[in-house]
């Protein structure tokens, strides 16, 4: 890292330069699209595995099955969010709120016959489950505390089922598609793979300093800055970031610093100091 980040540049050329140094660019940008766009055919001729309809999800109504959180539509995608049960909002996961911080308007969605949930976890891969009815009721508190407005269930009843073979308690992206009263799982992913949800990074991407992460090829002596989804503040005995539970979930902040109480009324007994980022 740079000594002076402010000082960081690219170097600067005349016009003719920049443009033809882009046009370059711009051929692998071009065929980066262009793969992309075949990898999502390929996607799309993925067979397919059946998982039970009426696996137990609950709701806030109350109980449901996998097939209810449809709502009707052919489609679902759903967002398996994971859960620090008993802690309190800015000890919670960091990319789940990260993904979900990004989920708007569900209209274009919904007008290709696709609805889009969120399924509570009621753990996280540090911790194991907690009572699933509190656990959900705790979600549902950090759910209005962002202001988030997509349907939100948790899946803890049947976890273990409609993950099978994955990481309980790790974030996952997975689509279903019912067949009337049957439901097929046709693709999943995880970590990095839920950066289709994301706008900010690919926005960052574009920018001279990019994600400004430590991972990153970046010139010597361009700024680091650490994870973009988690940043420093709070009291001053919180640890520094790159110690759990160091800083808030970033998107927390225009929440806190507009008066919103961020008390999930849970009991504070889940582990505070577990080692790493929750993701």
């Amino acid at each position: 890292m740079s000594d002076n980040p402010s000082k960081a540049r690219p170097p600067v050329v005349d016009r003719a330069t920049f443009e033809r140094r882009l046009e370059e660019l711009r051929v692998r940008e071009k065929a980066h699209t262009r793969e992309g766009d075949a990898i999502a055919a390929a996607r799309r001729r993925l067979p397919m595995v059946e998982v039970a309809a009426d696996s137990s999800l609950l709701g806030p109504d109350g109980p449901m099955t996998l097939l209810d959180a449809f709502e009707g539509r052919r489609q679902l995608i759903a967002y398996y969010f994971m859960w620090w049960p008993g802690r309190p909002a800015a000890e919670q996961c960091e990319g789940c709120t990260w993904v979900m911080s990004h989920v708007g308007e569900l209209a274009y969605l919904h007008s290709r016959d696709i609805t889009f949930a969120v399924f509570c976890q009621g753990r996280n891969t540090a911790y194991g489950f907690a009572d699933a009815r509190t656990s959900y009721e705790e979600s549902l508190r950090y759910r209005a505390f962002m202001g988030w407005t997509m349907p939100w269930y948790s899946a803890q009843p049947s976890l273990e089922s409609l993950l099978a073979g994955r990481e309980l308690g790790l974030f996952h992206l997975v689509c279903y598609l019912r067949d009337g009263d049957r439901v097929f799982e046709t693709y999943w992913t995880k970590r990095r793979g839920a950066e289709a949800v994301d706008y900010s990074y690919a926005l960052m991407d574009l920018t001279v300093f990019g994600r400004q992460e430590d991972w990153e090829d970046s010139p010597a002596d361009w700024p680091r800055r650490g994870i973009a989804m988690r940043t420093l503040g709070g009291a001053p005995d919180w640890p520094p970031l790159w110690e759990w539970p160091g800083g808030r979930p970033t998107a927390q902040w225009p929440r806190v610093d507009a008066g919103l109480a961020d008390d999930l009324g849970g009991t504070g007994t889940g582990p505070a100091t577990e080692p790493g980022h929750c993701h």
